[in-house]
């Protein structure tokens, strides 16, 4: 049952209306929007070459005759298959090109230096919360508080508490450590907390009702996570940018991951430091103002906002319609709707999240994206969005429905190789045939399209390790040898793990299609001791369909066998792989070992070392 506390420590209220609105206001946009289209026909130019000739030799190698339709049906999924990693790894390429050369783009959101605010400017901090981790919660506002306060210039920020939590307990801790918090900071003016009596529309209402009620006193909003983490100069740099380019309506920076203890969270944590930049640089090359907006770790101009990125009522029901379930992307694309740019500081170094301490807690968070992602796709018809943000639409569905692709695939070609083992051949299938029909292999086309394969899917990781030493980085991640091992070691997880991904992405899309109602509970942060219990229910049945699955490929044809084991093998251990991911004691062994080392765990920012301070007690100083 909901609670409701009369806790009202909030300033004055300043209403203001946010409604809907059907069309942008056609402002003009900067010197740069014409810039995209080329750079975008160069990207289509690549990943169209290398997946017509990866397409060409899939239909070399599956020869025409029956059965057409399989064939047909599996030479499709891999030609969408392999345009998809096509375009993740020309992205990585132009990010190595663009870190390793050093190269700045002339449309970049550029700093303004140590350049002091303009005393007009005001700007909120808001922290939307749902029975959130009070001490983390409050920690790192202290530390972001007392960051700011370190540039003097705290002065232009206000910090907002804005509580969804639905526990008598919960809401109880959290105003006694807003209490504690601002008597100890002398904040009274400065920070602020709010317990929402009614959770309409989740986060996207709590963020909606703040707009509404006290928008209008500020030009900026910077929106974080309960496990959001920034610097005062960062926050001080966004500003400064924002100021300096009045044609940016929201500019989203790259958030790292920081302070994972559990095995597949300290290799999410790796990936995003060594990957992420390349990745980030590469989709900044070819969005510019057309950017992601990801609801937190951001500004955003709050004018346009609440003008025009007030979200629509969709006609229908789920999967297409209804409620707005994934807002952020929806808020970004009205944004740049109306004219204002979208776009990814991808730079700004002191910009850090916290990620899922498990695989069932990433299978959580991806189930309801996987929703949302769904529902994008109906929104890539609305008038007036840029063509960006709908392959920004197109490009989180597919993170989707590639897996759900990957496991039909899978599927057609078993049933095509047991097909072709069990059918016997037929060197005159005419009558008076004069000369037989000999069968035709093209083994070293095979070989030849799996080579080209795994080097779209791996080179990638290797020219973030390039990047890494090019830029004399790699001390920071435990030197040249334990980054290159940390890189195998990651590969090697990373393949095992992909199976068991498929799996669970593949079934959120067909779950997702079908509709019916979805419970958006609140994601765990914490590390836990894994269960037993709770593997065996989530992958007991994964288990037995993968060890069916390779019994019958192994009576049938043991090459069969061979070319599913890197599949079958993952998924009939899911249970033992899920519980050691989730382990802590196994990320802390390789921690020990110099692996999975990030640049904020051997050169953490004053920020990380204050927050740590108060997560993990011991005697630092801001």
């Amino acid at each position: 049952m909901p609670i409701y506390l009369d806790v009202n420590r909030m300033p004055p209220l300043r209403r203001a209306s946010m409604v809907h609105r059907p069309f942008g206001a056609g402002k003009t946009l900067g010197d740069w929007a014409r810039a995209p289209m080329v750079r975008r026909i160069l990207l289509f130019i690549l990943t169209s070459a290398s997946t017509w000739a990866a397409g060409g030799m899939i239909c070399a190698i599956l020869k025409p005759g029956p059965p057409l339709v399989m064939k047909g049906a599996i030479i499709c999924i891999f030609t969408v298959l392999f345009a998809w990693i096509s375009i993740s790894f020309w992205t990585a390429v132009i990010g190595f090109l663009m870190l390793a050369g050093g190269w700045r783009d002339k449309f970049y959101p550029r700093r303004s230096g140590r350049a002091l605010i303009s005393s007009s400017v005001e700007v909120a901090v808001i922290m939307p919360i749902y029975n959130e981790d009070v001490q983390r919660t409050f920690a790192g506002l202290q530390v972001m508080y007392e960051s700011l306060q370190q540039t003097g210039q705290l002065e232009h920020f206000s910090f907002f508490v804005l509580s969804d939590s639905d526990q008598a307990a919960q809401c109880l801790q959290e105003t006694e450590a807003w209490d504690r918090l601002v008597e100890k900071l002398e904040a009274q003016e400065r920070f602020f907390y709010r317990h929402r009596k009614l959770r309409i529309h989740k986060k996207s209402g709590n963020v909606s009702d703040f707009c509404r009620r006290w928008g209008s006193r500020f030009k900026y909003m910077i929106p974080l996570d309960a496990d959001s983490l920034m610097s005062g100069q960062d926050m001080i740099d966004m500003v400064g940018i924002m100021e300096s380019r009045p044609d940016i309506g929201i500019l989203q920076t790259a958030p790292k991951g920081i302070n994972q203890q559990s095995l597949i969270a300290r290799i999410n944590q790796f990936a995003s430091h060594l990957y992420g930049p390349l990745l980030l640089a590469g989709s900044y090359f070819w969005q510019l103002g057309d950017g992601p907006f990801w609801g937190h770790n951001a500004i955003v101009r709050l004018e346009p906002f609440m003008k025009f990125c007030a979200l629509p009522k969709l006609a229908g029901s789920l999967p297409f319609g209804g409620e707005i379930l994934s807002h952020d992307f929806i808020e970004a694309a009205l944004m740049r709707k109306a004219g204002w740019g979208v776009w990814l500081a991808y730079d700004l170094e002191n910009s850090f999240e916290e990620l899922p301490p498990d695989l069932w807690e990433e299978f959580t968070r991806d189930r309801r994206w996987c929703r949302g992602n769904i529902q994008h796709l109906r929104l890539m018809g609305m008038k007036g969005i840029s063509k960006g943000h709908r392959l920004l639409f197109l490009n989180g569905a597919m993170f989707y429905f590639s897996a759900f692709l990957w496991a039909v695939m899978l599927v057609l070609m078993t049933a095509f190789a047991i097909k072709n083992t069990l059918h016997k051949l037929k060197y005159f299938p005419s009558p008076h045939q004069l000369f037989p029909d000999w069968p035709v292999q093209y083994r070293h086309l095979s070989m030849e399209l799996l080579l080209i394969t795994v080097v779209f899917l791996f080179f990638p990781k290797i020219l973030a390790v390039l990047s890494v030493y090019v830029s004399g980085r790699s001390h920071l991640f435990g030197g040249a040898l334990r980054l290159a091992l940390s890189v195998m070691a990651e590969t090697f997880f990373s393949i095992l793990l992909a199976p068991i991904r498929m799996v669970f992405h593949a079934w959120f899309v067909i779950t997702g299609l079908l509709g019916g109602r979805f419970d958006w509970k609140k994601q765990s942060r914490k590390t836990q001791k894994p269960s037993w219990g709770r593997a065996f229910r989530t992958h007991g049945l994964i288990s037995m369909i993968a060890l069916s699955w390779a019994l019958m490929a192994f009576i049938i044809n043991q090459s069969l066998f061979l070319w599913l084991s890197v599949v079958v093998v993952p998924l009939f251990f899911s249970i033992p792989i899920s519980m050691l991911a989730a382990w802590p004691k196994a990320g802390l062994l390789f921690k020990k070992a110099g692996l999975f080392l990030t640049p904020a765990e051997k050169s953490p920012s004053p920020e990380i070392r204050y927050l740590n301070d108060f997560i993990f007690p011991r005697k630092t100083s801001f």
